[in-house]
């Protein structure tokens, strides 16, 4: 659901943080699942063989994904691994200077709100990210594209063209070695 809600909705954004993780309203989650599903099912019309509009309700899933793997799949849940790939994604999106920490803090904390994991497990090394990421679906030409945020919440990139020391400092940042 965050996934989708970080795919140029604001708007969407806000009252998630406001109804449905402060509040726990039941008729606010349904609505807010209807609302994630219509999202992505737009997207996806417009992108049925997901050249790149669609790429972006991945945001966190390249990280999310290398975490599963390394610690062994179903020892975290998908949306946990996710939850922490999109802190990890917000990260390096702010180490590049493409968004302000405004959005870092704002994203790490309705995680956080939402009892979500903002780190990957202690277990998980740079290492292990290279490695798992590097043969990731997303991979072209030898060349890893990621989701980002550029500018304004909501404006995520599909690309492989960022500072690979970004990617680096990101893992460093969230791993022990």
């Amino acid at each position: 659901m965050l996934c989708s809600c970080f795919h140029n909705a604001l708007v969407f954004f806000q009252f998630l943080q406001v109804n449905v993780i402060h509040c726990r309203d039941p008729n606010a989650l349904a609505y807010a699942i209807k609302r994630s599903c219509e999202n992505k099912a737009e997207v996806v019309s417009l992108d049925e063989r997901e050249s790149g509009l669609r790429a972006t309700l991945n945001l966190g899933h390249t990280f999310g994904h290398a975490i599963e793997t390394g610690v062994g799949y179903g020892q975290w849940l998908h949306g946990e691994a996710v939850a922490a790939g999109t802190v990890m994604a917000v990260d390096m999106s702010y180490r590049l200077g493409w968004i302000d920490d405004s959005i870092v803090k704002r994203v790490g904390d309705i995680l956080k709100q939402a009892k979500l994991p903002t780190a990957p497990p202690e277990t998980m090394t740079v290492d292990m990210f290279k490695s798992v990421m590097a043969v990731d679906k997303k991979v072209a030409d030898g060349l890893l594209r990621l989701i980002l945020l550029k500018g304004p919440l909501g404006n995520c990139v599909f690309t492989g063209d960022y500072d690979r020391k970004a990617l680096d400092d990101t893992l460093c940042a969230f791993c022990k070695s």
